[in-house]
């Protein structure tokens, strides 16, 4: 009965990682749309985008000190459906104070359902006693390019991002929250039959000198990808002289080469542990973006995003579950610090990448991202303390394998 309950839990959890990769990708794919109906002019855009991961940070410091008296499943089977009802409200409001307040909520909701998300995912994988992380993350992947995909019909149509939004909150609102019944946590503290969480004193702290390596490698890894997410069309096109049609095939090679990456990546913690594939993942990152910044055409350059692919997506399931197993007594505490350097990254990759390219050349401003994907080798030994390895020999003792 107890292996059941892990795999209805697991399967729920995957089921919202989805959820979450389709929204995000409908918010984002569809930014130039948004700005036009809003008339957000090209100054106060970077306002609003930085808006969105400055807020997200909020929600997940909040979350951290909300999962202190109420489990993460609550906050997470709460959080969902309000993140679907702001991607609906940014496509339903007509004035700038609207979409100022559905892109607040978004972001305050999303950093609360990140944090969530992955305390469970790492809780459930320390029950499971073996790596599967990667696979929740590979949930996300399908999520975005199934989202990617509906945004690409909807401006393909030329559909108002009302009529464009509310067919996937109609469908995935409700599978969210059928599915939030089926939520189970790894490790169980003793609750009351509201969900609510007994103050238990743990004496655990989570060291934040320990934690920073994880944290560095979190902001690396997302300076990469959001390089990767907002420059890729451009640097194809405009420094590799793509056509306008070939631009927009990068981000979804990446995409898919994350998703088949993240899909296989467990296997390979498990037989070659985390250490190993974090560093394999790192410099074949790193080769990535060396290739795009010394590409001679748009082929070579494609070759180079798939590269990254490949190389980034399992640095950051990793240094969720790294956390998780450096802070057992605190996870939850730890995840919720670790989430906030996500943003950090995305905060700062795009804008440095386009300083750089304006100031010196974007061949040069590849290099950036390369060298700090690269720095995750100095960190390496973060994501394997020995006695807490998952899979491979590694297994903690009387561990049940429940599929």
């Amino acid at each position: 009965m107890k292996d059941a309950r892990l795999r209805h839990g697991r399967a729920s959890l995957a089921l919202s990682f989805f959820v979450q990769g389709v929204t995000f990708a409908l918010l984002v794919t569809r930014i130039p749309a948004i700005q036009d109906r809003y008339g957000i002019s090209d100054g106060l855009l970077p306002v609003f985008l930085a808006a969105v991961p400055i807020l997200a940070g909020v929600g997940s410091v909040v979350t951290e000190k909300v999962v202190a008296r109420v489990r993460p499943r609550v906050v997470l089977r709460w959080a969902q459906p309000v993140v679907l009802l702001a991607l609906l409200g940014v496509g339903a409001g007509s004035e700038l104070w609207q979409v100022a307040v559905a892109l607040g909520v978004f972001g305050l909701s999303v950093g609360a359902l990140d944090a969530s998300m992955n305390m469970m995912g790492v809780s459930l994988q320390r029950a499971y006693g073996r790596s599967i992380m990667l696979g929740f993350h590979a949930a996300y992947s399908l999520g975005g390019i199934a989202g990617a995909s509906l945004a690409w019909a909807g401006a393909h149509w030329d559909l108002t991002l009302l009529v464009s939004y509310l067919p996937a909150v109609v469908v995935l609102l409700p599978a969210a929250l059928i599915a939030s019944r089926w939520y189970v946590e790894g490790v169980e503290t003793k609750t009351d039959t509201d969900g609510q969480r007994e103050e238990v004193s743990s004496g655990v702290s989570v060291s934040f000198k320990l934690l920073m390596p994880l944290c560095l490698v979190m902001s690396f890894a997302y300076i990469g990808d959001s390089t990767v997410s907002n420059w890729s069309a451009k640097y194809l096109q405009d420094v590799l002289g793509s056509s306008e049609q070939l631009s927009t095939v990068p981000y979804n090679v990446y995409m898919v080469t994350t998703l088949l990456g993240r899909a296989v990546g467990d296997f390979g913690v498990r037989r070659f542990g985390a250490v190993t594939v974090v560093r394999f993942g790192s410099v074949l990152a790193a080769a990535g973006f060396g290739v795009v910044a010394v590409a001679s055409g748009a082929w070579v350059g494609m070759l180079g995003f798939t590269m990254l692919g490949l190389g980034l997506c399992v640095i950051v399931p990793q240094t969720f579950a790294a956390a998780g197993r450096m802070f057992p007594g605190a996870s939850d505490t730890a995840i919720a610090r670790l989430n906030v350097f996500n943003y950090v990254g995305f905060l700062v990759g795009s804008p440095l990448v386009g300083a750089l390219g304006d100031a010196w050349s974007y061949r040069g401003a590849m290099l950036v991202p390369m060298v700090l994907v690269l720095a995750t080798l100095v960190y390496a030994k973060s994501f394997g303390p020995e006695p807490a390895r998952y899979g491979g020999g590694h297994e903690r003792p009387r561990t049940v394998d429940v599929g």
